[in-house]
């Protein structure tokens, strides 16, 4: 019997997601799943809709819950890590509060900028906890990593780690793919695309039609001036985190695809706080053009609290939800390698001359082969290269971040966020400084004493 250990179950909706995708496939309606996370309220919860969502769809997965990781571990094939250390509250207020202060806007804060940096380093040490847990319990298993900061994080796992078959994991290409298709109102099962660069900041190289060949980028750039110009907007209304009624307009990325050619893979939201140019102090003018959502994710989690204590009370609404196969990677890799039903993903790994003119000790996400031997990222050569000039500002701040949490030196946080492409936009060294000493007492038992 194949298993799953999931760490991190308590994040309910997101695996409830990836269960419900593994049950639609027969060979895994009895699958074995391991359920950890310290949050036992949490915990109880999820194991209580999955047992009900499992008999409405007839599948009898054997499903355990645990509080202790190495006993959720033993025995498994699969590791899923989908954790969030600190928390909404209090680690991600304090990554918006304190920055506010300094008069630094951010959006999610959770890749890059001063608050990804925060997280990173309040994740990593976590991670490189679990890694040793699957070296020690589960050697074998393949890690799903799914975790942010994700390329801050999988440099830290690998440089420790190099061993272990951990790949990151995200929906940001997939998920942009569809968007794009629906924007050129064609299908996306007859879209033939190749995307490579980092997570959250790969382009797609390709981007074409299979039935005809046609390459599908001078119709998107014909959208992305009319949007620019207000003559309509991006068919993708992407919902807050559980249905809300706000809309996100996507000007930032159809702005960059005026300006580099490509399309990146990311949100606009996103996007707009990992480059300089889109939020700066004293500039309304600019949020109101890009129509940019300052504090983005305050306003998610905020709805994650309103849902859980929805969920808390009543699952209906869960149950009425139509229970189908999601775009999410787990899935698709778990079956091809346990039934060898090949498939291809995009995955975060380190590049091992993947990308040429990207730094080797970086995390890229490019095309992965997947089977029943395993993983098998796919060399690309060279990008564009004011794309990979692009990719090198955020590559800095991910070692950097990843360095500091490996080795506890202070001066690399520092490093790490004056060199952040939006806190350099916005502040001087002295207040980034002050600003990360500042984060750094504030996030107290969650981040180790350093050097």
């Amino acid at each position: 019997m194949i298993k799953l250990a999931i760490i991190g179950a308590g994040s309910t909706v997101f695996t409830k997601n990836i269960v419900v995708d593994l049950l639609t496939i027969e060979k895994f309606k009895s699958i074995e799943i391991a359920l950890m996370d310290i949050d036992k309220k949490r915990l109880d919860k999820t194991y209580e809709l999955l047992n009900l969502i499992s008999k409405k769809i007839n599948a009898k997965p054997k499903i355990s819950t645990h509080t202790n990781r190495k006993e959720a571990l033993r025995n498994a094939d699969f590791v899923q890590t989908t954790i969030q250390v600190g928390g909404y509250k209090p680690s991600t207020q304090i990554d918006f509060e304190i920055p506010k202060k300094y008069g630094l806007q951010q959006t999610i804060a959770d890749t890059l900028g001063i608050g990804g940096i925060m997280r990173g380093l309040r994740t990593i040490p976590v991670l490189i906890d679990i890694a040793k847990d699957i070296r020690e319990v589960c050697p074998q298993a393949f890690w799903l990593q799914y975790v942010n900061p994700m390329c801050a994080n999988m440099i830290a796992i690998n440089k420790i780690y190099p061993n272990l078959k951990s790949i990151g994991l995200c929906h940001s290409v997939q998920g942009t793919a569809e968007m794009l298709a629906r924007d050129l109102n064609e299908n996306i099962d007859d879209i033939n695309y190749l995307c490579a660069g980092i997570n959250h900041m790969a382009f797609y190289q390709k981007f074409e039609k299979k039935s005809t060949g046609e390459d599908l980028y001078p119709r998107l750039k014909i959208i992305a001036e009319k949007i620019i110009n207000d003559q309509l907007i991006s068919s993708r209304t992407k919902k807050n985190a559980f249905e809300s009624d706000k809309k996100l307009h996507e000007k930032v990325r159809y702005e960059i695809l005026r300006y580099f050619g490509f399309f990146v893979t990311e949100s606009s939201e996103h996007f707009a706080e990992y480059v300089p140019w889109f939020i700066k102090k004293n500039r309304k003018d600019l949020i109101d053009k890009y129509k940019i959502p300052i504090d983005e994710y305050i306003d998610r989690c905020e709805l994650y609290e309103k849902k859980w204590k929805t969920l808390n009370n009543d699952f209906s609404s869960f149950l009425k939800q139509e229970n189908k196969r999601s775009n999410e990677y787990a899935s698709y890799i778990m079956d091809a390698i346990s039934n060898n039903n090949s498939t291809t993903v995009y995955g975060n790994v380190m590049n091992d001359n993947l990308i040429n003119n990207l730094p080797e000790n970086c995390c890229v996400e490019v095309p992965c082969l997947v089977d029943n031997k395993g993983f098998h990222p796919q060399e690309v050569g060279n990008l564009p290269e004011h794309l990979a000039a692009l990719m090198r500002t955020n590559i800095n701040v991910q070692i950097l971040t990843a360095e500091a949490a490996l080795t506890n030196k202070k001066e690399h946080i520092y490093h790490a966020a004056m060199l952040d492409p939006l806190t350099a936009a916005n502040l001087s060294v002295d207040e980034i400084h002050d600003m990360t000493d500042e984060m750094i007492e504030a996030h107290g038992k969650y981040l180790p004493k350093y050097n």
